[in-house]
């Protein structure tokens, strides 16, 4: 099948090929073929429009101007046929000027001439045959295939004069790419804006590897289209129980997601990717965010049609051929669809997997997507989640901070007689005499390290990218476990495995500060709001508070008040209490720091801390990683457990309020947010922003506004 603007084309009585123009709505029937055609691609260019068709005998192309002149003359139209006995054809292509054509047949690519019977070059390589191929249009010496064999290759053609002469496989030792999939490759496109392979398996996963030089062709993206399409029902049924029952007409919440007993469990083998016209049907939507600025693909699978969004690889809209009662095929055998849409609508064709049957389906693309995401936009709206708090601060209701109780001033009464000391007159020496020799204005030592010129960053420049200065931390080689700048930019905390903390400032040149004191390695350090404190974790289960001006902790929680280790800790609410995270839960602690010292009592802390409450994190064993705003009032709280997991806590409201399930394919291991900057303004909306990383799965950008 194949699908173009304004026409469709599939074969017709096995060996006749059909081209049905959409807008006129009128068949044209083109006989040439003696075996059932196997392959159906249309030109890249719109004038000529060209038609390629393949059966096993011979390879034909058709000009569809000149076939439809000859039929309104009242002629029999005819092609050029450009290959012959070639064997089982499964797959045609176009080059980018249509002067090519990429045959697949068997365990070979043949490239043809587009104007006469001419073999350009025979490319092999493959151990099984070969389900697609597709050109690179921004360098047209490359051509990718995938074949069954669940291998891609991509290869770089040299053209000599007119003809390709020599073929060069294009890898660094083997002479080729080279990707094992666990299932056959099925389905192949080339993202042109993005520069990027995606294929699909016959197993629903589709791959996603980056062709940018220096990339060496890495993957981007795994996708289990499987999960997805089961994540994205549970959250359309969610939303409708939220919202009402009455209020959901989308046929996805009404499905049950429990497999009935006795019933197949269906693949989703991928026989299409196309690239979806997304954004120019909802440019007048005022549902869809105008921050939709990302590509979309359709995804044709044996069951239906999914929309997945590039940008996040979630799954935006489902099709599923047994919604519709008037559609008599259940499981398609292979599919095609117009690239672009028509007054928002596209064109689907699809054969039937077990009869000779051709459907045509006009989707109606904004109402698709409408009905399964309205109720789950809604649903968000009402209660939307935000960074900066929108309402008035209510800690008396939740943080409960209670003022220690004072001892009033009263009149001290001796009821007996006390002996006097004897010291009834002045003392004749001099104890001690002030130092009268200090300069005015004398700038501390803090002030001195830790100058910096604050200059206003210019928008228009690039990142700062550019090597600066490296510095040993130690003279034995030791893993720096932590790391974090203070919030005027000057200072500089390290957290090392040699147990120890360092403060350097900012221009790398002397170290201001180091702390000892714990017996493990340093987990995380952070900075407090007026910078005077810092707050470190260590495998030790231990917490400490120091003074940046002293060497001595202001604050010590030992080993008895947390039973598993504490992973990373920091001031919360502009210091008003310490979060750290402690196996699956989380704590909030209010504190006072004291650093005055008693005589009689030395070596006891003056400073005290008292738990406010503990949040457990749902179906997790460890929080991986946990981040709150510090440096204006903010409620949320985000925590990343070891089930792959997000989830978002209200600590006005003390209860979560979110979960992500399966933000990562592994355990996030940090989470960073906008938490603002003393030297720019931000719009209120870009502190809802934050970032998470995983090792082995990139770097992915959120939005808390819509968990996304």
């Amino acid at each position: 099948l194949a699908c173009s603007h304004h026409h469709c084309a599939f074969p017709l009585n096995r060996n006749e090929l059909c081209i049905w123009n959409t807008a006129t709505a009128q068949p044209l029937r083109l006989s040439g073929h003696h075996y059932s055609i196997s392959a159906v691609s249309f030109g890249s260019k719109p004038n000529p429009l060209l038609v390629c068709s393949a059966s096993r005998e011979r390879v034909i192309v058709w000009n569809l101007d000149e076939c439809t002149q000859k039929v309104q003359e009242g002629l029999t139209p005819r092609g050029i046929v450009i290959g012959t006995l070639l064997g089982m054809v499964l797959h045609v292509r176009f080059s980018p000027d249509d002067q090519q054509v990429a045959v697949c047949a068997g365990k070979w690519i043949y490239m043809l001439s587009a104007k006469n019977e001419v073999i350009l070059a025979e490319l092999d390589g493959h151990l099984a045959p070969v389900t697609a191929a597709e050109f690179c249009t921004w360098e047209k010496s490359m051509l990718v295939s995938v074949s069954e064999d669940r291998t891609f290759k991509a290869r770089k053609l040299f053209e000599s004069c007119i003809i390709i002469k020599y073929l060069i496989y294009v890898y660094s030792g083997n002479n080729f790419i080279f990707f094992e999939a666990a299932f056959p490759l099925l389905s192949l496109l080339i993202d042109e804006e993005n520069k990027q392979i995606i294929t699909g398996c016959a197993e629903g996963q589709l791959w996603i590897f980056s062709l940018i030089s220096g990339h060496n062709y890495r993957c981007v993206a795994l996708i289990n289209l499987k999960k997805e399409q089961e994540k994205f029902c549970n959250k359309v049924w969610k939303s409708g129980k939220k919202i009402g029952e009455g209020q959901n007409t989308s046929k996805l919440c009404k499905t049950n997601n429990m497999r009935p007993e006795g019933s197949v469990e269906t693949s989703l083998p991928v026989l299409l990717i196309e690239h979806c016209d997304f954004l120019i049907c909802f440019r007048n939507e005022e549902n869809i965010s105008s921050a939709l600025s990302t590509n979309y693909f359709w995804i044709g699978s044996s069951t239906g049609l999914l929309i997945i969004n590039l940008a996040n690889f979630e799954l935006e809209g489902f099709l599923s051929y047994k919604d519709y009662s008037d559609l008599s095929i259940r499981f398609a055998g292979s599919c095609a669809i117009t690239r672009k849409a028509v007054n928002g609508k596209v064109l689907c064709l699809i054969t039937s997997m077990f009869e000779d049957i051709i459907a045509v389906l006009e989707v109606n693309l904004a109402a698709l997507v409408r009905t399964q995401q309205t109720d789950f936009l809604l649903s968000r709206n009402k209660k939307s989640l935000s960074v900066i708090a929108r309402y008035r601060i209510t800690l008396n209701v939740f943080f409960p901070l209670r003022v220690k109780s004072t001892v009033k001033d009263q009149p001290l009464v001796f009821h007996n007689k006390i002996k006097s000391s004897g010291y009834t007159a002045a003392p004749q020496m001099t104890m001690f005499s002030p130092n009268n020799n200090l300069k005015k204005k004398e700038v501390s030592k803090w002030k001195t390290t830790c100058k910096q010129k604050n200059k206003e960053y210019p928008l228009e420049s690039y990142p700062p990218v550019k090597y600066e200065k490296e510095i040993s931390v130690t003279c034995k080689p030791t893993p720096i476990c932590c790391i974090e700048y203070s919030g005027d930019g000057e200072m500089l905390a390290c957290g090392l495995a040699d147990k120890a903390v360092l403060i350097f400032n900012s221009n790398l040149t002397n170290t201001y500060n180091v702390f000892a004191g714990h017996d493990g390695a340093v987990n995380s350090v952070g900075w407090s709001h007026d910078k005077k404190w810092l707050v470190s974790a260590s495998e030790d289960r231990t917490l400490r508070v120091w003074s940046v001006c002293k060497n001595e902790p202001a604050l010590i929680l030992g080993k008895e008040k947390f039973l598993k280790t504490v992973r990373f800790a920091q001031f919360y609410f502009i210091d008003a209490f310490i979060l750290l995270c402690c196996g699956s839960e989380f704590h909030l602690l209010s504190f006072h720091l004291d650093t005055t010292k008693d005589d009689l009592k030395r070596y006891k802390q003056r400073s005290v801390c008292k738990l406010v409450q503990k949040f457990p994190m749902a179906s997790t064993m460890e929080i991986t990683s946990l981040s709150a705003v510090n440096d204006f009032y903010s409620y949320i709280v985000l925590t990343a457990g070891s089930n792959r997991a997000l989830e978002v806590f209200d600590l006005n409201a003390g209860c979560s309020t979110a979960v992500i399930p399966e933000a990562h394919t592994r355990s996030v291991y940090q989470i960073c947010q906008n938490k603002g900057s003393s030297f720019s303004a931000q719009q209120p909306e870009a502190y809802n922003l934050f970032m998470t990383t995983a090792a082995g799965d990139g770097i992915k950008l959120w939005d808390l506004r819509t968990l996304r």
